[in-house]
């Protein structure tokens, strides 16, 4: 079970050599590097047919991986600034930087999110955008804890309880277990949203 000092967590995450687990303000983040999201569906057992969210530290990371007119652009920054960083993922035109492994079917879309957790977002701000899921085999409940996220995938890089008190005292307080809820999941549409899944953020005016 490899876990780390934050600096090693990033570097190693950074450079495609381990895949990596850290909370989220939904459920805990099996994360790699975007280019390297055939390897979180061949440790999960994935189907291809259910692509890998991007998840970065702010909307501007995430804005090259997707393409659209300027007033649809606008019109996402307005949902994103409404809801973000937060439970919502927004699943948008993908533009040609996307790496295919993140979506096997080529789709052509992306869904994307900047999520409410101090700790998720100063890794990410280290590390870039990164594919996340939640962890767990496919089909099976997601992790919730990290013990059990070491029991069941000790091959996961995990942040070490020297490493978390540390980033506590620099970030504030915050939990390693979160709500448990999957995110909210809306698709654009060309002229509006679609809701695909209904998840902790509710009342969305699509």
């Amino acid at each position: 079970m490899p876990q780390v000092a934050f600096a090693e967590f990033v570097e190693q995450v950074r450079t495609g050599t381990a895949l990596a687990s850290f909370p989220t303000d939904t459920v805990p983040a099996l994360a790699a590097r975007p280019e390297q999201g055939d390897r979180i569906y061949a440790l999960k057992e994935r189907p291809t047919g259910k692509p890998l969210i991007l998840m970065g530290a702010e909307l501007e990371d995430l804005l090259p991986y997707v393409t659209g007119a300027a007033d649809e652009i606008e019109r996402w920054q307005q949902m994103a600034n409404r809801y973000w960083p937060g439970a919502l993922t927004l699943v948008l035109p993908a533009s040609d930087r996307l790496p295919p492994q993140m979506n096997p079917q080529q789709t052509g879309t992306l869904g994307i999110r900047v999520p409410n957790h101090p700790l998720a977002r100063h890794v990410l701000a280290h590390t870039g955008p990164l594919a996340t899921t939640s962890v767990n085999r496919s089909g099976q409940p997601a992790l919730e804890n990290p013990q059990d996220i070491a029991a069941q995938f000790p091959e996961l890089l995990l942040l070490s309880e020297r490493a978390i008190a540390d980033l506590k005292t620099q970030l504030g307080d915050f939990p390693l277990t979160a709500s448990g809820i999957p995110s909210t999941v809306i698709c654009w549409q060309g002229q509006g949203w679609d809701i695909l899944r209904q998840g902790s953020v509710q009342g969305i005016d699509a």
